[in-house]
């Protein structure tokens, strides 16, 4: 899948750009029923709110098959790769919960902040592609953008290790409100299958959901395997250290999955 001209000025305009109906119903499926189990294991990849509700579940790729094959997709690598002009690399893989009533909140930040001042990130040459599991709406804890933030380079951020169970290097209440009062605040919302393509500059958070409806996303971190990183402080399955390009499967390969699942249940 390529993106069009269009969508490559929308992305380098605004930071961002929305590809609905990206995935099958039976193919989403197979992945929501995943992270459920994922979510129920006992395993130090699955990180939790302070209420005990699962909060993200890293690397969920490297050890279940349907996730396996997501990371490795041609409808999410070719158009990363076709904006970042090389082939790319594994940085990160999170399943990330907004469970109904009790998911919290993620502060406003930006994700090359942390690659960079973490990681050891050379340049913003990586970005995220997040699939939606769950339908995504205005009201059950949505992803928030400040579009066209990521042309701002990046910005100072501090520390946060108190507000959530996930550290974030998050940015200041007077440096959002600037940026907001330049670019507006987006919630780009729509059903499960869908997919957002976002700068690793570009400012974002997620409000909690206080709902009874439950949003759960998935996040490929893709980077240019020219930029990969030079610091190994955090855990292998928090920032990866194979820097192997990654090979798109074929385009069938989580249908395929999906129905072998079903014929087995």
């Amino acid at each position: 899948m390529k993106l069009s001209a269009e969508q490559l000025e929308e992305f380098d305009e605004q930071g961002y750009v929305f590809l609905p109906s990206c995935f099958s119903e039976a193919e989403i499926a197979a992945l929501r029923e995943e992270a459920s189990e994922i979510y129920a294991s006992d395993r130090e990849e699955v990180w939790r709110e302070k209420s005990g509700a699962p909060r993200t579940a890293f690397a969920a790729h490297t050890y279940n098959e349907a996730f396996r094959r997501l990371g490795a997709h041609p409808r999410l690598i070719d158009p990363v790769t076709q904006l970042l002009g090389e082939q790319v690399y594994m940085h990160q893989f999170k399943v990330n919960a907004k469970a109904a009533f009790t998911g919290d909140v993620w502060q406003w930040h930006q994700d090359y902040g942390t690659w960079a001042r973490d990681d050891g990130m050379p340049e913003a040459r990586a970005m995220n592609i997040a699939v939606f599991l769950d339908e995504v709406m205005a009201i059950n804890g949505p992803l928030m953008f400040i579009p066209k933030s990521h042309k701002k380079g990046t910005i100072e951020a501090a520390h946060d290790l108190q507000t959530t169970s996930y550290p974030l290097w998050t940015l200041d209440e007077a440096s959002v409100t600037a940026l907001a009062a330049e670019g507006g605040i987006v919630a780009p919302t729509g059903a499960p299958g869908s997919v957002l393509m976002f700068h690793g500059n570009l400012v974002h958070a997620s409000p909690p959901n206080i709902t009874p409806y439950p949003r759960t996303i998935v996040y490929l971190t893709l980077c240019a395997v020219s930029n990969h990183i030079t610091k190994f402080q955090r855990p292998e399955w928090i920032a990866h250290r194979d820097f192997t390009p990654i090979e798109p499967l074929s385009d069938d390969a989580l249908s395929r999955y999906a129905e072998s699942r079903k014929a087995v249940a």
